[in-house]
């Protein structure tokens, strides 16, 4: 399907202030972007550099005053997502190097602490795609996804605890649970379509049967209609902007999905 997203964020900023954005999807094999915008008001010169996990990130420096962020892109994407059930577990010797990062436990992801209920959710369950959708439920059912939650910038073990979060914390305790397993896994943040509340979104990718897939707790099923802006170990590497010095808050941030009926001209 043809999407087109838009995105408008606003700050008042007291003082210069550099900035690191994270707003321009890519094209890749999932997702092919047609046409994009990226408006800066006042324009400031940009610097766009690929990070780590080859994310397109846009580096600047923030003028005092009203600073506006606008984009928008059309993005051919997938009607539904890939899945593979009873895909097989990758052993860990035979995975590519730069899967590897996405076993180890990181800020968000305390992986080392769920071994245990990692073990007691999956248990009689095939190893691989299985043990991960047995995952996707257990926390669908056992965690409340909360738009609204004023818990914030939870991490795993803190969301097991609090029982609700955000989309973001519910792909932490997926991710956790999954490198609890030895199977790699990592966040994903973009868009997707027909989302409610809408805004920016977060699942988790687990890496099985060779190859990436797509689950969300969120929500009471893992649709198509996403795009990818940015992956990582969690929410530290995803971040649509991160600011540096006097804490920053947004007056504005308005995102909008709609769907296409034909390919953009």
């Amino acid at each position: 399907m043809w999407l087109r997203t838009e995105c408008d964020i606003s700050f008042n900023v007291s003082t210069p202030t550099p900035f690191i954005l994270m707003l321009r999807p890519r094209n890749s094999l999932h997702q092919w972007v047609a046409r994009q915008t990226y408006m800066l008001k006042p324009h400031v010169p940009v610097e766009e550099y690929t990070d780590t996990y080859g994310n397109l990130c846009q580096r600047l420096m923030a003028p005092m005053g009203a600073f506006c962020i606008s984009t928008s892109a059309d993005v051919l994407t997938a009607d539904n997502i890939d899945i593979a059930p009873g895909g097989p577990f990758e052993e860990i010797q035979h995975l590519p190097p730069h899967v590897l990062t996405y076993l180890l436990p990181s800020r968000y992801c305390e992986s080392d602490k769920f071994i245990d209920l990692s073990k007691e959710i999956v248990a009689h369950v095939q190893p691989g795609y299985d043990q991960v959708s047995a995952i996707e439920q257990w926390i669908r059912q056992n965690i409340r996804f909360n738009p609204d939650s004023p818990h914030f910038q939870l991490s795993a073990v803190e969301v097991n605890q609090q029982r609700e979060g955000v989309c973001r914390e519910l792909a932490h305790l997926g991710i956790a649970l999954c490198r609890g397993l030895c199977i790699p896994a990592r966040m994903v943040v973009g868009y997707l379509h027909g989302l409610q509340p809408m805004d920016f979104h977060a699942w988790f990718e687990a890496y099985v049967n060779g190859r990436w897939y797509t689950f969300d707790p969120s929500q009471s099923e893992s649709v198509g209609g996403r795009i990818t802006v940015a992956y990582g170990r969690d929410a530290a590497d995803v971040a649509i902007f991160n600011q540096f010095g006097p804490a920053l808050y947004p007056e504005v941030m308005q995102v909008r999905v709609t769907q296409l009926a034909a390919a953009p001209v």
